[in-house]
Formats: structure tokens, C-alpha cells, sequence
């Protein structure tokens, strides 16, 4: 079972430094600034090492869709997860920072009547969509504060202990910029002065071996994630 990436260029892998600094260590956030706007940033808000410890947080006001369902509406407020930044060598990206989160630190927070509705819904109580990362990495460029993080993981949809249907596999790049699929799309948002921004990205799903999934959801489609998150990072002085 696989799904087949929505993006306009394919994701980019890093290798990443493992030098470590004794240094004092303070919390930054990149600045995001209009591509038309000629301003660099100051070198004086630049971190000034070249390795970093990123950050990252979800929030609310989060969307879910699959098919031609309407969105779910996913506050996903209280997920966490932290990873590695490197700026990268190449003189032509000198603004790009490659960042790799560690899968076994990252949470994000499943789909419940907590923490979810469908049509001004909560969702049914028992219902619970698991969402277990495997995957997430990418780049982010400082100078723009745009954002391009391939992201794979499983969703595994449960009802109590009665059903548990196999993972629906997700892979996707989760973009400040436009994601456009065959029905389904979104618009993200790049980091403010806050390292807030907003993640979307479409994704092919493929059938499981689940018959009910399969008809229910109408496998093979299409499903779009509309992320909000802060993205910080810390920096030797």
C-alpha cells in the first residue's frame, strides 16, 4: 500500500551535522518577509551557529478532508515534537536551514469528540483516529519564511475495542506555499515574526485491505491536511 505525493518539487533529503556546542543556548524564531520586499535580514537576528535544536508545536483551527467529504474541523492544539536544523553550504541557498524532527519525539494529537468535529459535529464517541508519524523533514528558508516539510505517517482509525481497520499510509510535503491535487487543495501561510505559520498538503490515498474503508472512503482519493503551527529554534550564541 503507498499514496502518491501532490508537490511541484520533489522533496529534498540532508545530511546533518553532529557537532555539538557548550555555548549558552537562547530561543530565536525566523522572520518572514514578502518576496517583493528587497530588505535582507540583518545579520544582527541571524543565529550565529550553523546547528540548531527546531522546535515544533500544533495548534488550533486545524483542518482535515478526505474525498469530497467536507472538512473535518481538528484542534490539534498540544502536539509537540523536536528535531535538527543545519544551514545549508551552497552558496545558492544560503537562507535555506535543512531541519529532520525525530519521529519519536513528535505527537500529534488524534482525531476524537474531544478534539474534533464534522459539520458543526462532534465526532461519535469510541471514534478515534490515530496519527503516528514516520517521516517528517525538509527545508525552511529564512530570509522568505517559507516552508516545505515531506511528511509520511499512518492513520489508524479505531471505534473502541470493536474495530481497528489497517493504517491508511499518508505521504505528503507540508507547505507554506500552494498544495494542488486532482480535487483537493489548500493554501498555506509562511512563519511570521512569531515562527507561526500555517502547513498544508495534499495526498493520494491508496485502497487497504479493508473492505468497509475502502467503499466508505471511496479508495483511491484524495485527502488535504491544513496544519497550524509555530516552529522555533534554538541557537548557540
Amino acid at each position: 500500500m503507498d499514496c502518491k505525493l501532490n508537490t511541484p518539487s520533489p522533496p529534498i533529503l540532508f545530511k546533518f551535522s553532529t557537532r555539538k556546542s557548550s555555548h549558552r543556548i537562547k530561543s530565536i524564531a525566523f522572520y518572514s518577509y514578502s518576496p517583493n520586499e528587497p530588505e535582507s535580514i540583518s545579520s544582527a537576528t541571524l543565529p550565529k551557529s550553523d546547528v540548531y535544536t527546531v522546535n515544533f508545536e500544533t495548534l488550533g483551527g486545524c483542518k482535515l478532508g478526505i474525498s469530497r467529504y467536507p472538512d473535518f474541523e481538528y484542534n490539534a492544539r498540544g502536539g509537540t515534537g523536536s528535531g535538527t536544523g543545519t544551514k545549508t553550504r551552497d552558496s545558492s541557498e544560503l537562507n535555506t536551514v535543512s531541519v529532520s524532527f525525530d519521529t519519536k519525539t513528535l505527537y500529534i494529537p488524534p482525531l476524537t469528540s474531544e478534539t474534533t468535529t464534522f459539520l458543526g459535529l462532534p465526532l461519535p464517541p469510541f471514534l478515534k483516529i490515530d496519527i503516528v508519524p514516520e517521516l517528517f523533514q525538509g527545508t525552511i528558508d529564512q530570509y522568505s519564511g517559507k516552508v516545505d516539510l515531506e511528511f509520511m505517517a499512518k492513520f489508524w482509525f479505531s471505534v473502541g475495542t470493536i474495530y481497528r481497520a489497517p493504517p491508511l499510509l499518508v505521504k505528503t510535503v507540508l507547505t507554506s506555499e500552494e498544495s494542488i491535487g486532482t480535487i483537493r487543495s489548500g493554501q498555506g501561510e509562511r512563519l511570521d515574526k512569531e515562527g507561526k505559520c500555517r502547513l498544508v498538503g495534499v495526498a493520494t490515498v491508496d485502497p487497504i485491505n479493508d473492505v468497509f474503508m475502502n467503499t466508505f472512503l471511496g479508495l483511491p482519493t484524495e485527502c488535504v491536511a491544513k496544519l497550524s503551527a509555530a516552529i522555533t529554534f534554538s541557537s548557540s550564541s
